[in-house]
């Protein structure tokens, strides 16, 4: 068959990753071994050795939306306090891929895709290559502002421009669609845990290259186990098909759930990391506000763009405090922490979830103690799901049950831990700039506070310290 007759038949008939031709036999469309090789790449990887990439991973690549990731850092301003934590989102993005491909490749020896049709398994390579499309420079910290989540900046990434156009002419016209709505954890398909779920490829991805390009060794999944023990089980609920885990992978998901707990107290939430992570929030808000950028632009940019697009006279005072701090690792040093475990329940939250009244507090206390605006930020981390898990279990007995925060008898409770482990690795600063000492029990006494009041008392103009 030329290359011309073959090219007239579905794209979704042929496999993401085996080159194929279609002959027609009786109005059948059906799918045979190429007697010449597709364009394939091998690049090296220090995580995953090989990944193999198909034309379509190929195009997707070539697209400035996935090329400006090579200069978004997967972990931020984490390099400040781990020197090799300089990897980048493209890097993570192509490991995501490979894990797909590899997850998708099991989950067939087993007989798990039967009547999953070519088409939908690269639909899920393709969203596990371009989850991250929607980042912020420097990751995650910006939506710790109020921005617009990453997985919605996504969308018009996905379904529009160059991206959509190579989705559409690789997998059909509903592909761009079908790719976002896996990425947002939408999807009704029976492979969405593949994406977003309690043990999605995303997670064992980042947790695995996190930890090897920090140098820390808190990021020890059992990988292999983990994706040998994926299988696709009716929902306990009866919500039909979804990805959960045989019994015999309980240890290499606890191995996940440990890792995370480590790199969250160890790596993300390392006291310095959230003090660079605080300055470069307040730097953007500030600047947001004077007018030097828009939100909706602010995910257009590499790291080193918004740096040097931010540089300019215009810069307020404050905001050009934090970006010199931040050029030269002059970061402001830890005046008060607490673990969320001493604080009690809800002591603290509005700092998380109400940034405006947080820089609003931040000013506040900056005036009554003498200090200059900016010098004192407060920052209390939050994610919630953290250590979060609902996922079918297929028990040796051929029963399958859900296993969630009410735990599972004869396993060691994570669920149930999760929240100990959230707590713990949680902490309330704050910091401040050259060492500037402060009042840590009247601090204290107004950051536990609710935040009604603490806001009634600025509109008053009473002293919070007071």
């Amino acid at each position: 068959l030329s290359s011309e007759r073959a090219a007239q038949f579905p794209p979704a008939c042929r496999p993401a990753c085996t080159p194929v031709i279609q002959v027609r036999t009786k109005g059948i469309c059906r799918c045979q071994p190429a007697a010449v090789s597709w364009r394939m790449e091998i690049l090296r990887d220090p995580i995953w050795n090989n990944v193999r990439l198909d034309p379509l991973a190929l195009d997707l690549l070539d697209t400035p939306v996935m090329q400006r990731l090579r200069y978004v850092r997967q972990l931020g301003l984490a390099f400040l306090v781990y020197p090799g934590a300089t990897h980048s989102r493209f890097e993570h993005a192509l490991g995501a891929f490979h894990l797909a491909g590899v997850a998708l490749r099991l989950l067939e020896e087993h007989g798990a895709l039967a009547g999953i049709a070519a088409r939908d398994r690269a639909i899920i390579r393709a969203a596990a290559l371009l989850h991250d499309v929607g980042h912020y420079p420097f990751s995650h910290a910006l939506e710790e502002i109020g921005v617009t989540h990453h997985e919605q900046v996504a969308r018009p990434l996905l379904t529009e421009g160059t991206i959509a156009d190579v989705l559409s002419r690789h997998l059909g016209n509903e592909a761009p669609g079908d790719v976002f709505a896996l990425i947002a954890g939408r999807s009704a398909h029976p492979l969405q845990g593949l994406i977003s779920g309690s043990i999605d490829l995303d997670k064992i991805e980042y947790l695995k290259r996190d930890a090897t390009m920090c140098g820390v060794p808190y990021g020890e999944i059992d990988v292999d186990r983990l994706l040998n023990s994926l299988v696709l089980v009716e929902r306990p609920d009866g919500s039909g098909r979804g990805i959960g885990i045989r019994e015999k992978g309980l240890s290499a998901l606890e191995s996940l759930l440990f890792a995370k707990y480590q790199m969250y107290r160890n790596v993300y939430w390392h006291h310095a990391v959230r003090s660079a992570t605080a300055m470069y929030k307040r730097l953007v808000a500030v600047s947001l506000d004077a007018g030097l950028a828009a939100g909706v632009d602010v995910a257009r940019f590499t790291d080193e763009g918004l740096l040097a697009h931010l540089d300019t006279p215009a810069l307020p005072a404050d905001a050009r405090a934090q970006l010199q701090g931040l050029g030269v690792r002059h970061l402001h040093k830890r005046a008060y922490e607490c673990p969320a475990a001493s604080l009690g329940d809800d002591v603290g939250e509005w700092i998380a979830s109400d940034y405006p009244l947080t820089r609003r507090v931040e000013d506040a206390l900056s005036h009554e103690l003498g200090l200059t605006e900016g010098a004192l930020l407060l920052d209390y981390p939050a994610k919630t799901q953290m250590l979060g898990l609902e996922l079918p279990m297929l028990r040796r007995d051929g029963r399958v049950e859900l296993l969630t925060a009410a735990g599972w008898d004869g396993a060691m409770n994570l669920p149930r831990l999760s929240d100990e482990f959230y707590r713990s690795a949680r902490r309330l600063r704050v910091f401040t700039a050259d060492r500037a000492s402060i009042p840590t029990a009247r601090v204290l006494a107004v950051l536990q506070r609710d935040a009604d009041d603490v806001r009634d008392r600025l509109d008053r103009g009473v002293a919070l310290l007071d």
